[in-house]
């Protein structure tokens, strides 16, 4: 305990925050050791995620001790790797994100490396844009994506415009732990603040996406207090759409997200406000973009016949990957379409189908930008790269357009989304997915979890036989190592497909961004012409409950 004092003070002399040295003073002060051995008994782990924690005093959350270490660190690598060019820094609206990209401004000049920053607050994607609009070495995008109000984090991509993987994340950590005493680190100024050339230049990328076509569609948009909002407006207006109705209370820039629980389209409860609003005025489609913008959400409106008296449903992140997919091989685009290993496998027949190559990559963006010849990219946590050539990371705003372009589109011709959907499942059978999360406080719940299932595999999940189990730890020729397990599950019995059909998977993996265990599930059910794709819906949610229960039960969660 007196070592941990000893940190704590040692910590407090090098602090240039005022806000947390008088918050590790009074910590020090009170003698709060369980709370100091939490913030001191480790660090914030420098990955292929970068950083991401929360905001605090000590080495174990996001300050600006860490970042400029962190900064630190990026700087020596990008000199020993022989990377020229400048460093661009965006930055959200979260706590203290205009702080940090100032004190990474500071140590890329002082280093002797050009910093350029983003004019205001800006979504992920224009900064992943602008380095290789900009021919940076480097990017740096200071956000905490849709985690919560208490949390920062510090996202790092290099020159060819998509996020770090190993063996950059090693290099970049070896140098952030090499930093000595933060007096050592020189500091420049602030670099050069770009003006609004960057996002005028980002915006005529977007619109590329766009082909034009029936623009009549009425939509409800929410930011979620992200900084997505004015741009994303302006796009939409700009391609020829209405302007959209945006949700007054949560339309501003807010770090503290005060209408939501968590600021993530995903969690219940967050599109609430918006889906009312669609029903008060009418809407055809609410969609929504995460706080800093790189996700896009949908919701849409189910018959008064289906409920009572209709409503609003969320469209899953797999069902918008398959609508944007669909689209972009309706339109001819060719190249490589890929997903991560926790979507749908839907994708993968869609390509097929229109004889064009598909990749399963792991999960992250980082990993599905890097595809060669890659056309399409997604991964069920809403994440969508519409325009790889632009953007090399998932964006928000661009995957939003072609969104309403097809709804519109669909609406022309007296259909909907759900109409799509289903025309799908009648050629390729219903992928329906559905998520297990459980969130733990110990982190040695998740490996303990993950050990039980290693050490007694299932040999039956939601009555089906695991056909297969695939340890993802063990790495191949086409995925790298990562800890997760994958179940493949066959139908025993006779079928459209004959014995042995398969009918679905599991994967279950440690989230990378939170304290979370996950287990992604898929069934795969035939949809019958007579019976239609509503019969095949009722059994794949009754396969999907009966899987969630069987895998909630064999990992001890």
């Amino acid at each position: 305990m007196t070592d941990v004092l000893s940190q704590a003070r040692a910590w407090l002399a090098e602090d240039p925050d005022p806000q947390t040295r008088s918050e590790l003073a009074a910590l020090i002060d009170a003698n709060a050791l369980t709370e100091l051995e939490d913030r001191f008994s480790g660090t914030l782990e420098f990955g292929t995620a970068g950083l991401r924690g929360a905001l605090g005093a000590g080495p174990n959350r996001m300050n600006r001790v860490v970042v400029i270490r962190a900064a630190a660190g990026l700087a020596a690598y990008l000199r020993d790797t022989g990377a020229s060019g400048p460093v661009v820094i965006g930055f959200d609206a979260r706590h203290n994100s205009d702080v940090f990209a100032r004190d990474t401004a500071e140590v890329m000049t002082g280093a002797g490396i050009p910093a350029l920053v983003m004019p205001r607050p800006l979504p992920t994607p224009v900064l992943a844009f602008a380095i290789r609009e900009l021919g940076c070495a480097a990017g740096v995008m200071v956000t905490a994506s849709h985690n919560p109000p208490q949390d920062n984090g510090y996202k790092v991509y290099l020159g060819d415009g998509s996020q770090i993987v190993p063996p950059a994340d090693a290099g970049i950590a070896e140098r952030i732990a090499a930093v000595g005493s933060l007096s050592e680190v020189p500091l420049g100024d602030g670099g050069t603040v770009l003006d609004d050339s960057i996002v005028s230049s980002y915006t005529t990328a977007v619109l590329g996406v766009a082909r034009g076509g029936p623009r009549d569609l009425d939509i409800v948009y929410t930011p979620l207090h992200g900084v997505g909002g004015d741009l994303t407006a302006h796009v939409l207006q700009e391609a020829g759409f209405p302007a959209p109705t945006v949700v007054a209370a949560q339309a501003a820039p807010d770090p503290d997200f005060p209408t939501v629980a968590f600021p993530n389209p995903e969690e219940p409860g967050a599109m609430d406000l918006a889906m009312a609003l669609a029903s008060e005025t009418g809407a055809d489609l609410v969609v929504a973009n995460d706080p800093d913008a790189d996700r896009c959400a949908a919701a849409v409106p189910v018959p008064a016949a289906s409920t009572s008296g209709g409503g609003w449903r969320m469209l899953r992140g797999d069902e918008v990957g398959a609508i944007l997919g669909a689209a972009l091989l309706a339109r001819g685009a060719t190249g490589t379409y890929a997903a991560s290993i926790v979507s749908s496998t839907l994708l993968g027949k869609l390509a097929a189908a229109a004889g064009q190559p598909y990749a399963e990559t792991l999960t992250g963006f980082k990993w599905i930008s890097r595809v060669p010849g890659l056309v399409f990219g997604y991964e069920e946590a809403l994440g969508y790269c519409v325009d790889p050539g632009r953007v090399r990371d998932k964006d928000g705003i661009s995957a939003l357009l072609l969104l309403c372009e097809v709804a519109a589109a669909l609406k022309a011709e007296g259909r909907t989304l759900v109409d799509l959907l289903d025309e799908i499942a009648l050629a390729h059978g219903l992928h329906a997915t559905d998520q297990l999360s459980a969130r733990v406080t110990d982190l040695a719940e998740i490996g303990a979890a993950m050990d039980r299932l290693r050490a007694t595999p299932p040999t039956s999940l939601g009555g089906f036989a695991v056909e297969g189990v695939d340890d993802l730890a063990v790495g191949s020729a086409d995925l790298p190592a990562t800890d997760g397990l994958r179940y493949r599950l066959a139908d025993p019995s006779t079928g459209p497909a004959g014995p042995g059909h398969t009918v679905g998977r599991v994967v279950v993996r440690p989230s990378g961004t939170e304290p979370k265990l996950k287990c992604y599930l898929e069934v795969v059910v035939p949809v019958d012409a007579e019976d239609g794709v509503d019969a095949a819906r009722i059994v794949a949610a009754e396969r999907l409950d009966t899987l969630r229960a069987d895998i909630k039960a064999a990992a001890g969660i």
